[in-house]
């Protein structure tokens, strides 16, 4: 190929060499190749492990039932079994932010504010790499949020 080996297209994803050490920085373009593959990873990343403690509770709830003759044990392993389940299910939430900040960047849209537009700030997007919105308009829509609560 005349465009130096690499092969682009809708369904090709092309390797981003990224060093371990690798930190996107503000002095760079922002959501270059090696920002995008960044942030890609990190969400990888994060999901696995979600999805690995995912699977860990699953079986230590199977593995957990059995007849508990004391009630009050009994009744502290429910209690126990049901934040264990409040707690995946939030995860389950988390899994799906995070394959819809996956789909973002497959779409180039990533790293951008759902509102404004502008660019969210690499510290916010290292802290909270789902971040849908810039600081500034998240702090809007939670005013927002607490004026109608506040109602």
């Amino acid at each position: 190929m005349a465009d130096g080996g690499e092969k682009k297209g809708a369904d090709m994803k092309v390797e981003v060499f990224l060093p371990d050490n690798y930190t996107p920085a503000e002095d760079e373009p922002f959501m270059n190749e090696r920002q995008v593959e960044y942030f890609r990873r990190k969400l990888i990343t994060w999901k696995n492990e979600l999805q690995a403690g995912s699977r860990d509770t699953i079986e230590g709830l199977q593995d957990g039932t059995r007849a508990i003759p004391d009630v009050a044990d009994r009744a502290s392993e429910e209690t126990d079994r049901a934040l264990e389940l409040r707690t995946r299910d939030r995860q389950r939430k988390l899994v799906a932010k995070i394959d819809s900040a996956l789909r973002r960047i497959d779409e180039g849209e990533y790293g951008y504010c759902e509102v404004t537009g502008e660019p969210i700030s690499l510290k916010r997007l290292d802290a909270r790499p789902i971040a849908t919105m810039s600081l500034e308009a998240q702090e809007r829509h939670e005013r927002r949020e607490k004026v109608h609560r506040d109602d």
